[in-house]
């Protein structure tokens, strides 16, 4: 969902000599014996929009609750905007935090709340009655100051919720889960509205989520955790394109994995073979293995195509019968049962309406792929 951008200055994390805005060094963070973040480094710029993606348990909430204060490390090292955060309170860092839960305090009006905080710094009446007509313009919701937050559908008080934390104007904001409470379809417009305002202020915004759609579309990069430490780090299409490991490649999005053994081993090319697929890999680049190495291959189920007829080629086709097909609209995913007994999935985008030559249940078809269409795995 971010914009493309070219200019060197817009991604700093591709400039090795770029200052980070939050630096995390080492950091480990044990509840007993347990250890919820394991030996964590992350340099996060300014003005970005960064992502800790994982499941429950994986440690990105404990990692955002020490980034706020509310947790301390037990070992390693957090700095922000170049200040170490070890002896700063909570409330001395130039950090707010929005809940998964809103937490609007059900007696203020819209106003109010967002005032709350400007009210216990004592600012200028004048300037709270500014700054939070500021906000309400922004967040799109100039008509519903003098509202309850009961009045308001979920989508309306996580607005507010975000205009609250935005309110102090601080340098950083921590999402936890912001958008975990609303609808499927609320979410994705809220998504777009997350953006525009972060890209209008230029806060640098963490968030975390389970949602791998969510991360997808907000981030300008993601840090994939589990296990209390970072699996992977990058911006969205490398995540998704270019996975570092079969953790990572499962994870994010859909994905069909064949194990197989390396037979060629060229610097512009490999060959797998692989029982999974019932037929030969050919990967079109060298792969830094050894000689008979065991891998993967992993590859998303758009890059697949079907045919009733056998492309031509010895490799990257394999055989199968049509199980199941699921329309979702947009698109229809196929469930192919390969003759190896693999069951893989295929994505079709529906570009016609009633396509009478599409393939259908119990067909016999040749699923294949281009030499670049998926990434081979070492781990």
């Amino acid at each position: 969902m971010k914009k493309p951008q070219t200019a060197a200055d817009t991604r700093p994390w591709r400039d090795p000599g770029a200052k980070p805005f939050v630096r995390i060094r080492n950091v480990t963070k044990k509840f007993g014996d347990v250890f919820a973040v394991d030996d964590v480094s992350l340099d996060i710029f300014k003005g970005e929009l960064f992502c800790l993606l994982g499941g429950s348990g994986s440690g990105k909430s404990t990692l955002l609750r020490m980034l706020a204060g509310f947790e301390d490390p037990t070992s390693g090292s957090i700095e922000i905007d170049g200040q170490d955060m070890a002896s700063v309170p909570p409330y001395r860092r130039p950090v707010n935090m929005m809940f998964q839960s809103y937490a609007l305090f059900p007696h203020m009006s819209v106003e109010a709340n967002i005032a709350y905080g400007l009210k216990r710094d004592h600012l200028p009446k004048a300037e709270i009655a500014d700054r939070v007509a500021e906000l309400l313009r922004l967040v799109k919701l100039e008509p519903y100051g003098k509202r309850k937050p009961h009045q308001l559908s979920g989508g309306q008080r996580q607005r507010v919720a975000l205009a609250r934390a935005l309110a102090k104007r601080p340098k950083l904001l921590l999402l936890d889960e912001p958008l975990g409470a609303l609808d499927k379809k609320l979410r994705e417009e809220t998504q777009f509205e997350l953006v525009k305002i972060q890209e209008t202020l230029g806060v640098t915004f963490i968030v975390v989520t389970h949602d791998q759609e969510e991360a997808m579309s907000l981030a300008t990069r993601i840090g994939v955790m589990r296990e209390g430490a970072i699996a992977m780090i990058g911006e969205p299409t490398d995540v998704y394109e270019f996975p570092n490991s079969r953790f990572v490649a499962g994870f994010i999005g859909s994905v069909n994995m064949f194990e197989g053994v390396v037979v060629e081993d060229e610097p512009d090319h490999v060959r797998i073979r692989s029982t999974e697929a019932g037929c030969d890999i050919y990967v079109n680049h060298g792969v830094d293995c050894a000689p008979d190495q065991v891998l993967w291959f992993a590859i998303r189920p758009e890059k697949i195509s079907l045919s009733r007829e056998r492309p031509e080629g010895d490799a990257n086709i394999a055989k199968g019968m049509v199980e199941d097909i699921a329309y979702l609209g947009d698109m229809s995913v196929y469930q192919v049962m390969l003759d190896s007994g693999k069951r893989i999935r295929v994505t079709k985008a529906n570009a016609l309406r009633g396509d009478p030559d599409a393939i259908s249940w119990d067909e016999e078809v040749y699923a294949h792929w281009g030499g670049n269409a998926g990434s081979v795995l070492t781990s």
